[in-house]
């Protein structure tokens, strides 16, 4: 019957120590150092991330900057390596398993203005002549330049406008902005 006891005793033991190892003392010292990111609270953002979602730019951009030795991220300046807190609370995790463009894990902090995202949104080849980057036009509306006074259209190259229109951003447009202006390790925030 003591052995019994001692046996039972010795695998309540390693339990409860197995169960204080592997997740009270990581909770005691790993989240303490982990920010609630702000970025996800937004509808816009939220929404950029399903536009992004979407639109498949998953397909061709990863957001998994990775580190020194392992390939050419940081001397491109794309941002420090990504952690795994960088992808807390992010649904669907899409990190990406092909990288065509640019890393965009910390686009935010490289690109931080709203214009050059909507150009690059509607027309890459005004921002890079060799991207093969497709168009997303259907993220923009087209007025007559009399429409919506006190709005300014796209400055787009002058052969990649449409004469005597203007192009905005529509709604899915700015969402998806937003969502790529929030990816930002520079603020250590994700």
């Amino acid at each position: 019957m003591i052995r019994y006891s001692i046996l039972l005793f010795g695998i309540i033991a390693t339990f409860l120590i197995a169960m204080f190892g592997l997740t009270i003392l990581p909770k005691i010292f790993i989240d303490e150092g982990v920010k609630d990111p702000t970025y996800f609270t937004p509808f816009e953002v939220r929404e950029g991330h399903r536009i992004f979602v979407r639109e498949g730019c998953i397909y061709c951009h990863s957001k998994q900057t990775r580190p020194e030795g392992f390939g050419a991220d940081v001397e491109r300046g794309w941002g420090r390596a990504s952690e795994a807190t960088d992808y807390r609370n992010l649904l669907p995790h899409n990190l990406g398993t092909m990288r065509t463009g640019p890393d965009l894990a910390n686009i935010g902090a490289r690109q931080p203005g709203e214009e050059w995202h909507y150009i690059n949104l509607y027309q890459p080849r005004a921002i890079n002549e060799e991207s093969i980057m497709p168009q997303f036009p259907w993220l923009f509306e087209v007025f007559s330049e009399d429409a919506r006074p006190g709005r300014d259209g796209l400055n787009l190259p002058e052969r990649f406008r449409i004469p005597g229109m203007k192009i905005l951003p529509a709604d899915e447009a700015r969402y998806l902005v937003a969502y790529l202006i929030s990816l930002d390790q520079e603020t250590g925030v994700q």
